[in-house]
């Protein structure tokens, strides 16, 4: 494997990593006249494959909104790390998938459980991603933070990479 392609995979493996320790994320959309939305909703439990999933209910203005306009922006915070995935929204109601994924805090927004006829799921296809990950402690990074403003330079605390998924 050439270093890039290592690379990548490490790239993906980190953003993997930062979903997975995810609970919630914001999920931005476009409405009608341009202006972007942004709900917060819960990451569902799953190994990240290119796609993240979310429940909601159908039709919503969220819903209404992706099928208008599917670019979509998924931003979260994990641990030390930051993560926006931009990508393609679309709704599905794959029962199987419903199945797959469904949990108590799913069964508390919709009255009738997963037999709900508004049970849907958001599902956003990343494109790409940029994570901001710390790599040292935080008494370590706010030490460097504080030499750096000390010196009238940038901190050097963590990475910011941008990935193509």
């Amino acid at each position: 494997m050439t270093d890039t392609a290592q690379d990548h995979t490490q790239d993906y493996e980190q953003v993997a990593e930062l979903i997975s320790k995810a609970r919630f994320a914001f999920v931005t959309t476009v409405d009608s006249d341009g202006r972007l939305v942004s709900r917060p909703l819960a990451v569902q439990d799953r190994e990240f494959d290119g796609d993240l999933y979310f429940f909601t209910a159908d039709p919503s203005s969220k819903t209404d909104q992706v099928g208008d306009d599917s670019h979509v922006n998924v931003s979260l915070q994990s641990g030390d790390g930051y993560l926006s995935i931009a990508g393609t929204a679309s709704v599905t109601r794959d029962q199987g998938l419903i199945d797959e994924l469904w949990n108590k805090a799913a069964a508390a927004w919709f009255e009738n459980g997963r037999e709900d006829p508004a049970v849907a799921l958001l599902k956003v296809h990343a494109d790409s991603a940029e994570f901001w990950t710390m790599d040292s402690p935080k008494p370590v990074a706010l030490i460097k933070y504080a030499a750096a403003i000390a010196k009238d330079e940038q901190p050097d605390v963590g990475t910011n990479k941008t990935v193509d998924l």
